[in-house]
């Protein structure tokens, strides 16, 4: 069996781990649902959102690709 795509996708979750413990998140808008009607104006209220990826996360996925790359070279051998 070939092991080549083992150790490749080991790789690229150890990036992808990487580039998860890195990222400080982006803002978003979010529009509050509750919007008021009067009737001389229409108000309506805008929250800005930071989405960060929690480091557990991260840290599952880079563990998981050291793991991958481990199992992938022991199979060569």
């Amino acid at each position: 069996m070939n092991s080549k795509p083992i150790i490749h996708a080991g790789i690229a979750l150890i990036l992808l781990g990487i580039v998860a413990f890195t990222y400080q998140g982006s803002d978003i808008p979010v529009h509050d649902p509750a919007s008021y009607h009067w009737p001389a104006a229409a108000v309506s209220v805008a929250i800005s959102q930071i989405m960060v990826l929690p480091p557990l996360a991260a840290g599952m996925v880079l563990l998981s690709g050291i793991l991958l790359v481990v199992v992938g070279i022991k199979k060569t051998s």
